[in-house]
Order: C-alpha cells, then sequence, then structure tokens
C-alpha cells in the first residue's frame, strides 16, 4: 500500500464516517445542519423506494390509505390538485371568485378525460377572471403544459414561478418546476428545486430523495467531463507522485556508453532528479532526452519507461500505453514496464490483460519482487485478500527490506477476517522498520477501523513524530489520520480541524486533509470555508471518478445555501426534524 492509496482512503472513510452517522450531525447549529443534512445525506446515501408520478394530485389522505395513484397512462386521467381558493375579501369579488372555482373545476374534468388543450384554456381563463391570484391555477395549468404533444416545459416553469411567488412552499409546482428544469437539462436549478422539496418534505419523499441524486449525478459528470477535456495536464501532488515511485524498489542508475550523445547525458540528468525526488525537472528532462534521441536501446526503453510513468501520472492514459509499449519492445526483459502496462490495463478495466502482463514479466525475471507486490496490489482491489497476501508474502520472501509488503500483506490479512495474525505481521513490522512512519501510520488506520480509539491516536502520532524527524517533505497523512480519530471518537471537531489545517500548512495540496476538511467545517457553519475546500478538492482530483466525487458534495451544498437563503424560516424546524430522524 502507498501513501496515494492510503491518501484516498481517507477520503472515502470521512466521507462514509458523515454518511454513516448523517443523523448525529444533522443535529448542530442551522447553518451546518443544512448544510450537511443535504450534502453528506444526498451525496452519500443510497435510497430506495418506490418512484413517484409528479403528476399525482391526490390530497394527504389519498396518501396515507396508500391508494395507487394515477397519471396520464391511467385510463381516466390523473388527479388534480383540489386547493380552495381563499374567499375574496371584496364583496364584488365573490362573482369572479365562483367563475374561476368553476372554470377550474371545468379544467380538472377535461385534465381527466386528457383533453390537455382544453383543461388549459379552461385554468387561463380561471387565471383572468380570478380577483385573486391562486397558486394552484398556474400548477393545475403547468400539468397541461406538460401533457401536450410536444410537452412546453418552458412554460411549465413559467407558471410554476407564477405559483411559487404566491406559495414557496408549494410542493406539487415545485417538483414540476424541477422536472421541467431536468429535462431542460437546467441541472443546477433543478437541483435547487429538488433538495428544497425533499427538506420541505421533512426527508421523508424518497422520490425526491433519488431525484436529488440522480440530478446530482448528472450535474457533477457534466461538470468533471468539460472540466476534464479543457484541464492542462499536470502532475499530481509531490506526495502522491513520491508514493507512486516509491511503489517499487530503487534501482541503480544505468551505465552511459562509452560516448554518450546529448540524450544520453540528458536521460542521466533526468534519472538522477528523479532519485532526488525533483520529479517536475525529472519530467522535463526525460522529454528532451528523448527529443534528443538516447543512442542505445536499454536507455532508451529506460527513457520510454519513465515518460510514461509520468504520463499514467497525469492521467494521459493512452500516452502512457503507446510509451510503454515502446519500451518493452525496445528491452523485452524490463520487468518494471510490464508492471507498469498491467497497471494501464487496469485503468481501462481489462484485468485479463493486466495479469497477462505479470506473468510475461515473471518469464523474463522470476525473482523481481516488485512483480509479486504489484500484482499483489491488483488482487488486493479486486477484493481477492487471500492471493493478494500469497503475493505479498513472496515479495518479501525475494526482499524483506521493503516496508509495504509486510505492511500491505496485514492489511490483506486484516480483510480476509485473519485479525490475529493481521495484528501479528504489524507488531513484526513495527520492530522491523522502527524509523518509518508508515507502519504506525496504517496500523493506527486498523485500531480506527476496530474503534480502538486511544490506541489509534497514539500510532498517528507517533507515525507524526517520525516523520517530523526526516528532510522535507513531510508527509502528513498520519495527520489528518489523527484529527479523524478524534472527530470519530471524541466528536472533537475543533481537534480534528485543527489536525488538518497543520497538514495543508505543511502541504497544501493534501487531498486527505481538504477533504476531510471541507466535512469538519459543514459541521461547523462554516459554509464558505467547506465551498472553498471543496473547490480546492475539485482542483486537486487527479481522475474524473475523483473530480466527480469533489463536485458532487460541492453542487449539494451549494443547493442547501440556495434553500437555506429562500428559506430561513425553516432554521428551527430543521434542528427537531434532526432530532426525530
Amino acid at each position: 500500500m502507498s501513501s496515494s492509496t492510503s491518501s484516498q482512503a481517507v477520503v472515502d472513510r470521512v466521507q462514509n464516517f458523515v454518511s454513516e452517522h448523517k443523523h448525529a450531525v444533522l443535529i448542530g447549529t442551522a447553518a451546518a445542519l443544512v448544510a450537511i443534512g443535504g450534502a453528506a445525506y444526498y451525496a452519500s446515501s443510497s435510497s430506495s423506494g418506490p418512484r413517484g408520478d409528479v403528476e399525482k394530485g391526490e390530497g394527504k389522505k389519498d396518501r396515507k390509505k396508500g391508494k395507487k395513484k394515477k397519471t396520464v397512462k391511467d385510463e381516466d386521467g390523473p388527479i388534480l390538485e383540489e386547493r380552495k381558493p381563499k374567499a375574496a375579501v371584496v364583496e364584488e369579488g365573490e362573482e369572479r371568485t365562483k367563475a374561476a372555482a368553476s372554470l377550474k373545476g371545468k379544467g380538472n374534468s377535461a385534465y381527466q378525460q386528457r383533453k390537455f388543450a382544453i383543461a388549459l384554456d379552461y385554468y387561463t381563463r380561471a387565471i383572468a377572471v380570478t380577483p385573486k391570484p391562486e397558486p394552484v391555477f398556474f400548477s393545475n395549468r403547468a400539468a397541461c403544459y406538460v401533457n401536450l404533444n410536444p410537452p412546453q416545459h418552458d412554460k411549465v416553469i413559467e407558471d410554476c414561478d407564477k405559483a411559487l411567488a404566491l406559495d414557496k412552499n408549494y410542493l406539487k409546482a415545485l417538483n414540476r418546476r424541477a422536472t421541467a428544469l431536468e429535462v431542460l437539462q437546467r441541472y443546477e436549478e433543478a437541483l435547487r428545486d429538488f433538495t428544497a422539496a425533499a427538506i420541505l418534505d421533512k426527508f421523508q419523499n424518497m422520490t425526491a430523495a433519488e431525484a436529488v441524486e440522480r440530478v446530482l449525478k448528472k450535474l457533477a459528470t457534466d461538470k468533471a467531463t468539460e472540466i476534464y477535456a479543457t484541464r492542462e495536464k499536470r502532475l499530481p501532488s509531490h506526495m502522491f507522485t513520491s508514493a507512486y515511485f516509491g511503489a517499487f524498489r530503487p534501482r541503480a542508475l544505468p551505465e552511459l556508453p562509452e560516448n554518450p550523445t546529448t540524450g544520453d547525458s540528458t536521460l542521466r540528468m533526468a534519472l538522477e532528479a528523479l532519485q532526488a525526488s525533483d520529479y517536475a525537472h525529472a519530467f522535463t528532462l526525460v522529454n528532451e532526452a528523448i527529443e534528443q534521441g538516447i543512442s542505445w536501446d536499454a536507455g532508451e526503453a529506460e527513457a520510454l519507461n519513465l515518460r510514461g510513468t509520468f504520463k499514467f501520472l497525469m492521467t494521459e492514459i493512452d500516452g502512457a500505453k503507446e510509451d510503454f509499449l515502446k519500451s518493452i519492445e525496445l528491452e523485452p526483459s524490463f520487468t518494471q514496464t510490464w508492471v507498469k502496462i498491467a497497471s494501464v490495463y487496469m485503468e481501462q478495466s481489462d484485468p485479463k490483460k493486466a495479469f497477462e502482463c505479470f506473468e510475461e514479466a515473471i518469464k523474463h525475471n522470476p525473482n523481481d519482487p516488485d512483480i509479486y507486490y504489484h500484482r499483489g496490489q491488483v488482487l488486493f482491489i479486486m477484493n481477492e485478500f487471500g492471493e493478494a497476501a500469497e503475493n505479498y508474502t513472496k515479495s518479501t520472501e525475494l526482499d524483506d527490506k521493503f516496508v509495504f509488503s509486510h505492511i500491505q500483506l496485514a492489511v490483506a490479512q486484516y480483510k480476509s477476517g485473519n485479525l490475529a495474525n493481521s495484528m501479528g505481521t504489524f507488531r513484526r513490522t513495527l520492530r522491523a522498520f522502527p524509523d518509518r512512519s508508515e507502519p504506525q501510520n496504517y496500523y493506527g488506520e486498523l485500531l480506527l477501523d476496530q474503534q480502538r480509539y486511544p490506541d489509534a491516536v497514539e500510532k498517528f502520532e507517533r507515525a507524526v513524530e517520525i516523520e517530523r524527524t526526516k528532510t522535507p517533505p513531510m508527509n502528513v497523512l498520519p495527520m489528518v489520520n489523527k484529527g479523524l480519530a478524534l472527530f470519530q471518537w471524541q466528536q472533537d471537531v475543533e481537534a480534528a480541524e485543527r489536525c488538518c489545517q497543520e497538514a495543508l500548512e505543511i502541504d497544501p495540496e493534501c487531498e486527505a486533509a481538504v477533504a476531510t476538511l471541507a466535512q469538519l467545517s459543514l459541521q461547523q457553519g462554516k459554509i464558505d470555508v467547506a465551498l472553498r475546500m471543496f473547490d480546492r478538492q475539485s482542483q486537486l482530483a487527479r481522475s474524473e471518478p475523483e473530480l466527480i466525487s469533489a463536485l458532487t458534495y460541492q453542487f449539494a451544498t451549494e443547493a442547501q445555501v440556495k434553500f437555506m437563503q429562500t428559506y430561513p424560516e425553516m432554521a428551527a424546524q430543521l434542528g427537531q426534524m434532526a432530532r426525530m430522524m
């Protein structure tokens, strides 16, 4: 296990914790309560239940009886909502009020007979004659626009706007407008309305919850695709890049030919920069070396391997694959390249090809411990923990000085339900690598998973101590993990926040710290901070799925902010709702 995979695990862990404890999280300040009630509840939960039809209009009594809801597909058409217009205050307006009610009744009758154009005309006349506008007239006319052929969704939105201007709590109008906005792919506005409908209905309407999740997914996916297509490719954070290269055992620098070319010398400088963890410089130099020309096949294969690795880290998957294949063509026995091609195939969801690459690597060098470690990683993410453990063990037998093989073996044993073996492996690893922070950190993660909070915090603190003695840059993951442990253990949000803030001061690109701080900020009502953190998380996201996840939380939170701006009086009620959940 490398720090890069652990960083994503921390992000997942904090989001899962928020999702699992969403009811407790809801109880807090009104602003935080709304934000987390939407962002965490909708972005992390998986709702189920029957889907409703936005055109149904039965009253509360019908809903409680559980009667089948009618739609336009039923023989007698959908039932429209029967709201009684408020009596006109001015005496001379009574006749007009009666006339409007009569026209509405005729409109309902025509609607039930699926004569939508006629019904629309009756509702329009009712709107014209009534002395006091009634929201139900506009909402029912909107239902007619939905059922015209073709539907007039813009008109639906206009009428629902008018209905909601008269009664902002009108759920049917909110849902109708949200549905029309979704059809028109105006997803941010649709999310606003579906979110408001869900909260106004006290989170009891599963149809609304499902609609929020559906629109959030569409909105985040579309936005992520747009961002990803135009975003300049760049290397991920220093910690992530270091973690990836650190997942391979170090190799000696290749010997240059007797009369090296300029490209040969530039390649040597690129590899020296890599050893010094100067990744940006190494990337620039290896590109220059390939352009200048490298005089011997093994050197060119090395250069293509390195450039392909950088492209892979920048998610240029096709370009990485092309470089790796050229490298193998030049030097078929280069096992590290075979391992990296396997990673490309896994990224492309082709495990069969990935395992074929591992087998090919073993044919060339069955004693390369990296092959078994990385094959174990693939098996691990496929939840084949027993086979993964066998590969980690093989890797360790070939070279017992590589700390990650020991750590990942312990984690695989833990995932297999072998708790005693896992803890034993970790204790041996701690003794074998007393000056490494990674065993302390990952052991702490397993203790945290067992809810052994004091022991977990102790391990994280020890990992931080070790990291502080090292040459910068510091790995801040143990610091973030400590904050998360304090949060889960004592609900000490402020202490957890301080841990994340300190981590970000040291490493501003630590995605785990950003993601955790975003969630913690929500709980303290610091919505502006949370939104900044979600935006920052989006900027740091390395892959499209990571970007979608960050945007999902960002859009959900923004929808909650809009709700509070429209319904400020709901703050006190939301506190009561949270306690009843």
